[in-house]
């Protein structure tokens, strides 16, 4: 049996405000501003870090993860601030040093994923290889 092919109308991604609401739905602006930027910056900063990081396809199966309604509010939240931390333009160690750039991007997004791995779903992971051949971030093995 093939597999499902997901379209981005198939799977739902929550707009940021929604992504930064609590279990009350209580929004947290700043992170709303996060969840904002992930969503904005996210696959310039995917095709940029590709051939650095052996867990690329990890890191965008969280980025579904972190925008699925279905997730729970605790993971959701720790999911967008790790990606937030990826997309942002300066960090602990710059991301333009290749080889270097992204190791402390590695180090906290393989921590959150092992955390939250049993959130990230086939379905999750699934749509990250479709969408990044969408995409054309291509991952050297």
């Amino acid at each position: 049996m093939a597999d499902k092919h997901y379209s981005e109308d198939e799977i739902e991604l929550l707009p940021p405000e929604k992504a930064a609401e609590d279990e009350q739905g209580h929004r947290d602006s700043s992170m709303a501003k996060k969840a904002a930027n992930v969503r904005k910056k996210f696959w310039s900063v995917v095709r940029k870090a590709a051939k650095q990081m052996p867990i690329i396809e990890d890191v965008v199966a969280a980025y579904y993860c972190a925008f699925d309604p279905e997730t729970p509010v605790k993971v959701r939240l720790t999911l967008i601030g790790a990606l937030a931390y990826f997309v942002l333009p300066l960090d602990a160690i710059p991301d333009m040093i290749f080889g270097l750039g992204f190791a402390d991007d590695i180090a906290l997004l393989t921590y959150v994923i092992k955390t939250v791995h049993g959130n990230i779903t086939d379905k999750h992971r699934l749509r990250a290889k479709q969408a990044m051949a969408e995409h054309d971030v291509h991952v050297e093995r």
